[in-house]
């Protein structure tokens, strides 16, 4: 059983790494976007009358909170199947506390992104990357949580 919840537990941490780096990649794409195509204010130009910080010339009022926070989400990810997978190569208690914690910070960032992607799709107006990418954080709050529990079902059946 032990040899089973491992191996679910590196299947998890594989596909939540690959579809983390996904969402990075997109999110850097729409961030740059953002940055290349965003307003030029200078000493002769005046603000919109709706401006906003957290401008991006495609999507929805959303979509700028969604990126940076998908983004954050993202980056913590990455890191947490770094500590993942230093816990399941040793796949000992004393490796778990590390790998828990930090999947547990990715998989709450994940769900604030997750939050403004379910915003982002009641207000309509996004193109296709944006959708990809929403369906991605979307899908990790799941596998994370699934992740999570993996690892934590694998400490009851241990023997000291």
């Amino acid at each position: 059983m032990a040899d089973q919840l491992k191996s679910t537990a590196t299947l998890l941490l594989v596909l939540n790494f690959c579809m983390y780096a996904v969402v990075l990649g997109i999110g850097a794409w729409a961030m740059n976007r953002a940055i290349d195509h965003g307003f030029i204010i200078g000493p002769d130009f005046y603000l919109p009358a709706h401006f906003s910080p957290v401008y991006f010339p495609m999507g929805n009022a959303a979509t700028g909170f969604f990126v940076v926070f998908s983004l954050i989400a993202g980056v913590v990810g990455v890191a947490s199947a770094m500590a993942g997978l230093n816990h399941v190569r040793s796949w000992h208690l004393d490796s778990m506390p590390a790998a828990v914690s930090a999947a547990t910070i990715a998989w709450s960032l994940t769900l604030l992104a997750m939050g403004f992607a379910w915003k982002e799709i009641n207000l309509q107006i996004r193109n296709a990357k944006l959708r990809t990418m929403e369906a991605f954080m979307i899908i990790l709050s799941v596998t994370q949580l699934m992740y999570i529990l993996t690892i934590h079902g694998s400490t009851s059946r241990r023997h000291p």
